[in-house]
């Protein structure tokens, strides 16, 4: 599904609210991914490394936050996605996403729009900060 909007510096991207998540999105992601690490979704596991419980992949995160951005121009049209995980993901996390348009450029023949996007949790904690470059539909 890809916006008509017009997309410039400043456009707002979002928001998109996901969650609560639960234990289950942590293994159904697992499989998804093949990332069986045990601390994402064996209690005993997690707390013998020093976490409360388990805690959601980094890249699920990355995922749903990257869902901003497809929902305006599509996942075809992607050309760059950076991220830096900042905070952990936990059972009964809500995560809020959004972003905004830096910059709009032509690039190898295309129009792309650059910007920058954010996932929080309920608590206010940025979780997952990340960097796009996009081509906009002809």
């Amino acid at each position: 599904m890809t916006s008509r909007l017009p997309l410039g510096p400043g456009t707002v991207l979002g928001p998109l609210v996901v969650g609560p998540l639960t234990r289950s999105d942590f293994v159904r992601y697992a499989g998804a991914s093949g990332d069986f690490n045990p601390i994402h979704h064996d209690e005993e596991f997690a707390r013998a490394a020093g976490n409360p419980t388990v805690f959601g992949h980094g890249m699920l995160a990355a995922g749903v936050l990257a869902r901003v951005l497809s929902r305006v121009v599509g996942y075809e049209r992607l050309r760059r996605y950076r991220v830096r995980f900042l905070a952990r993901i936990w059972p009964g996390d809500t995560l809020t996403c959004q972003g905004r348009v830096t910059g709009r450029s032509e690039a190898a023949g295309e129009v792309r729009i650059d910007g920058e996007l954010t996932a929080t949790n309920q608590r206010g904690e940025l979780v997952v900060r990340g960097e796009f470059s996009a081509a906009l539909p002809a």
